[in-house]
Parts: C-alpha cells; structure tokens; sequence
C-alpha cells in the first residue's frame, strides 16, 4: 500500500507531490539520527545514466574543482549508488540526492520513478522548470533529501546547468552550518581578547587553536599538534585603514597579502627567507559577496615559502567596513603536504566567515 502523497517544495521553487511506500519514511519519533561525514553526498542514480550527460552536468556541480588548488581536489566526497542497493543504512545519510527522468524504463531509474505520483509527473510535463525536490529529515533526523528529475534527459540536464551554482550553494551552507556546530561547541575566548584588543574586531574559533603572534594590527592563530591525520592549520587576521577602493583590486589584495606574511609568518622562525609567498603559478581565485552589509573579496590560492621548503593552500577574505573606516584581511592556511584539503578549508571558511569586524567595544570596556 502507498501512503497518500505530499506537498513540498525546494528552495529553487519545485514543488511536487511524493510518495511513500511501506520501505519509506518513518514517523518522526522512531528516526534515527543522520549519519555521514562532512561534505560527504551520497549520489543514488541509475549507472548509465551517470555515464552520459546527466552524469557530467552532475560532476560539474558536486564534483566541480575547487579552485586555486596545488591539485585538483572536487567541492564534495561522492559516492554514487545503484537505486536497487539502496540499504536502511544508506537511507539513514546526511546528504541523499536522488537523479532520475520519468522517460527511463530501467529496473534502477524505476525504483525512483515508483515514488512519485501520476499526478506529480503530469505536473512536471506540464512545467519543464519544475525539476527538484528538497526534502528535510525524510528518513533520519538531520537529513537532507533532494531529488533532481525531468520528463528526459535533456530537459533535465539544461535544468541542472541553469541552476548548478544554486545547488552548490545549498550544500555548501549546509554542511558550513554542520561544522559550525561541531567545532565551535568550544570557544577560545583569549583568541577573541587579542583580537578585540589588537584588531578591533570579534572572532569566534575554536579552542584547539593557540595565539602564535598577537600585536597591534596583527593576529596569529595555529592548530599546535598536528598530525598525519590532522593538517596544520593557520589563521591570520589583519586591520589597516581604508583610504580607497584600489586597495580592493585583485593584484593590490596579493600584495597586501604577501606583505604581511612577508613581516609575519616564516616556515622557519629561525631562517628569514622561509617567509611566505602566494603561489603565482597556480592563478588565485578571486570572488565579490557582501557579508553583513560590507563588502567582501574572497581569495581562494596556494602558498609557498619563499625558499621553496614548504607551500599549501589557503583561503582569505578581504573586508571593508566603510563605516570605521577599515580594511580587514583574514586568511586560514594550510600545510598538509600530499593530503586533500578540502576539509581543512572548509573548516577555515566555517571559522573566518564567523568573524565580526563591524563590533564596536562597549564604552568603558
């Protein structure tokens, strides 16, 4: 028996109805937690369908290159599965998406294809825009479900294209939040006293991080024992004063950048031509947002001393706060020498972007 259908409807705006059968859903006081790693997805599709255009307007948003890298490194950790070998345990993952296109007679697309009405698909026949599903806590507690469908392939990859930065970007805030919750459980509040102090700004990191440098102007922060498991990381923050929009140019931002690391940050405090430099072999990434209202370049590239003994990647974000007259530069690098990445800056994205640099000290504080 199947259960009666459902409305919902996804942050892009589809809205369709859904089915249930007795191997779906449970009621909210029996579901299990959610279960999966950081950025990790679990792809369930059809695996000739995978193998055509479908399949690479997928890869070109989950698994898309992140760029300014030593190597190439995808956005996200995919694991696809056959619809037919979906298991109560891989039902219970964080992050489900679900491909298929209701023209595909397969026994795999079918198993996706049996959820969905006869209403539901009349309606995205009648609506070629109507291509996706999200739906939250569908099977355990702190899920992600999102189903990506169309009438045929083609209707579904042009879909997929047109909204490839907004899919990225639903899992890209999801999982940030995720993290956010684990790693900053913990605070360290003398980090914060330091850069109230020396930066005028408040921070929120973690409490494994230890002030390496703290001066006026300037801030240092590192991870102190890392390991073949755990990556070395370091955050640095910076304040000067903004005096005019060229210092937001892309080439004035990276020697900003290499400035400080030049004064500051070695990979030998005993040698000083180990200083760091950005990596102009491998191009930076640079993109515009605004953040609380200022606004923002975010640096995406690698570094290496300037002796050529160590390098990595980093991630930065230059800021202006036009209301104090300021221009903030924060960076989390990373030395992880043959390891991925990915993880490493999605913590320090997580840490930076929860910076406040329009904080104003309490009179008499």
């Amino acid at each position: 028996m199947k259960p009666l259908l459902r409305f919902s409807m996804f942050i892009l705006g589809a809205v369709m109805f859904f089915a249930c059968d007795a191997n779906g859903p449970l009621s909210e006081n029996t579901k299990p937690k959610a279960r999966g790693a950081i950025g990790e997805i679990i792809l369930v599709i059809d695996s000739a369908k995978y193998a055509g255009p479908v399949g690479d307007a997928l890869k070109n948003i989950f698994e898309a290159d992140m760029p300014g890298m030593i190597r190439s490194e995808s956005k996200f950790k995919v694991n696809t599965v056959d619809p037919r070998a979906m298991t109560r345990m891989l039902k219970m993952s964080t992050n489900l998406v679900y491909v298929t296109t209701f023209d595909d007679k397969g026994s795999a697309s079918q198993v996706i294809n049996a959820q969905f009405s006869k209403e539901s698909k009349e309606k995205a026949l009648n609506d070629p825009s109507i291509y996706s599903l999200r739906v939250e806590d569908e099977y355990a507690v702190g899920q992600e479900v999102l189903y990506l469908f169309g009438n045929n392939e083609e209707q579904l990859v042009t879909n997929l294209k047109k909204n490839s930065d907004r899919l990225q970007n639903l899992f890209e805030v999801r999982e940030r939040g995720r993290l956010e919750s684990i790693i900053l459980a913990r605070k360290n509040t003398a980090a914060n006293a330091e850069a109230e102090k020396n930066l005028g700004i408040q921070i929120n990191v973690p409490a494994s991080y230890q002030v390496a440098k703290s001066q006026p102007g300037f801030l240092w922060l590192r991870q102190p024992t890392p390991t073949e498991r755990r990556p070395d990381i370091s955050l640095i923050f910076h304040v000067e004063d903004y005096v005019s929009e060229e210092q937001t140019f892309p080439e004035n931002i990276l020697a900003l950048r290499d400035s400080i690391t030049r004064q500051h940050v070695f990979g030998d405090p005993e040698d000083p031509t180990s200083y760091v430099v950005t990596e102009k072999q491998i191009p930076p990434a640079f993109r515009n947002m605004v953040i609380n209202d200022n606004f923002t370049t975010e640096i995406r590239a690698s570094w290496r001393t300037n002796n050529i003994s160590m390098g990595g990647t980093y991630l930065g974000y230059l800021m202006v706060d036009q209301e104090k007259g300021k221009l903030y530069y924060l960076e989390g690098f990373v030395y992880y020498p043959n390891e991925v990445h990915r993880d490493a800056l999605r913590e320090i994205e997580t840490i930076l972007l929860n910076t406040d640099i329009s904080w104003v000290p309490e009179q008499g504080s």
